[in-house]
């Protein structure tokens, strides 16, 4: 939803109203995940994707029968469901599909705050098709429910009215939070769509090197927030590095607390010298960033890691560092190796194997 604010922002100030299509259950292959979102104009513009093609057309005609009706609905579009082939949801897959015919203040404001992390909590329709897999009808719909919302620091604000039931709906909100990935969970006998606006990730790399230039780029693209971090003025310049976000010139442990460094970051340490990459990992490590990985060659990576277990690094910390980092995609040019570690940071952000997508469809045929 984040990437769409711009554009819902641009086409409010033209004086047209706005309604939005969510998905809030896959099964199956299905093209786009939770939280993939369409906005539909009323003049007849769309933005964003709940299907990659698929179902944009029948999505907007229901925003505007929600717009219509004034209520929201839950639509299950799949191959085993015949208005499915209607509609051309022939890439696999099948989808629940939120319907409203406004987007909410509460979702805008989420997306918009930097600040913090907010999981908004939407109570779906009571006629809403339930977490089994199968055809289902649309039904009547109903008004746009009350939203909850739990901040990643745990406080929720609203009540089912049961302490048990909202202590489950702020482990589902901070979950989500940690992952980044909306759903559904069902509690109290209703579906309940977990929708995850986190803090923006953050890249910290460590070495104005070459390599660092593309990584920052790629970084950016996917939404990070980026910093870059060298001792030397001449090489942490922003006519090097116009992407990121910050750059800094020091030594990385003595300006850790200046940037904040803690549990919500990746560290790429990529500067092939002992004396200022091993504090920055020490220092990474202790603060329990959620990737930490340095360049180096195994023969490297082994003296470092005995270097490091002198220096007071415990075994369990130790574990946490990615070295040799990256993923083997067999490139070594610059940008190539970016994508690698990028690569890396990602799968390991969303609990990915990095293993080929044909290989484990084949394990799970």
């Amino acid at each position: 939803m984040r990437e769409l604010l711009d554009t819902l922002e641009t086409w409010r100030s033209e004086g047209v109203e706005v309604g939005r299509a969510v998905v809030v259950r896959t099964f199956g292959s299905a093209p786009r995940p939770e939280g993939a979102v369409l906005l539909a104009a009323t003049d007849g513009r769309i933005a964003g994707s709940v299907s990659g093609g698929c179902v944009e057309g029948a999505a907007y005609e229901e925003i505007e029968r929600a717009r219509h009706d004034r209520v929201s609905r839950v639509i299950r579009y799949g191959i085993s469901d015949e208005q499915a082939w209607d509609v051309g949801l022939a890439c696999g897959g099948t989808i629940d599909v939120l319907i409203e015919p406004t987007v909410r203040a509460e979702i805008i404001e989420a997306g918009e705050d930097a600040t913090r992390g907010r999981a908004i909590v939407t109570p779906l329709p009571t006629d809403s098709p339930g977490p089994e897999f199968g055809p289902h009808e649309p039904g009547a719909g109903e008004p746009m429910a009350a939203v909850l919302a739990v901040g990643d620091d745990g406080r929720l604000d609203g009540s089912l009215g049961d302490p048990g039931a909202d202590a489950e709906l702020v482990r589902a909100g901070l979950e989500s939070l940690a992952s980044g990935t909306s759903r559904t969970v069902e509690l109290t006998g209703r579906s309940f769509f977990v929708e995850a606006f986190p803090v923006r990730p953050r890249l910290v790399v460590v070495g104005a090197v070459q390599v660092a230039i593309p990584l920052v780029a790629l970084a950016r693209e996917l939404g990070y927030e980026t910093v870059v971090i060298d001792g030397r003025a001449a090489f942490a310049t922003p006519e090097r590095f116009p992407h990121a976000d910050r750059l800094v010139v020091g030594w990385p442990d003595e300006v850790a607390d200046e940037i904040g460094l803690g549990p919500s970051d990746a560290v790429a340490v990529l500067t092939h010298d002992v004396k200022f990459d091993e504090p920055a990992i020490v220092e990474a490590l202790r603060r329990g960033c959620r990737y930490v990985g340095a360049v180096g060659s195994r023969k490297t990576q082994a003296d470092r890691r005995e270097r490091l277990l002198a220096a007071g690094v415990t075994h369990d910390e130790l574990a946490g560092l990615h070295g040799p980092i990256g993923l083997d995609l067999g490139g070594r040019a610059p940008a190539e190796t970016a994508l690698a570690i990028m690569a890396e940071i990602v799968a390991d952000r969303h609990g990915g194997s990095g293993r080929p997508m044909l290989e484990l469809a084949a394990a799970r045929a």
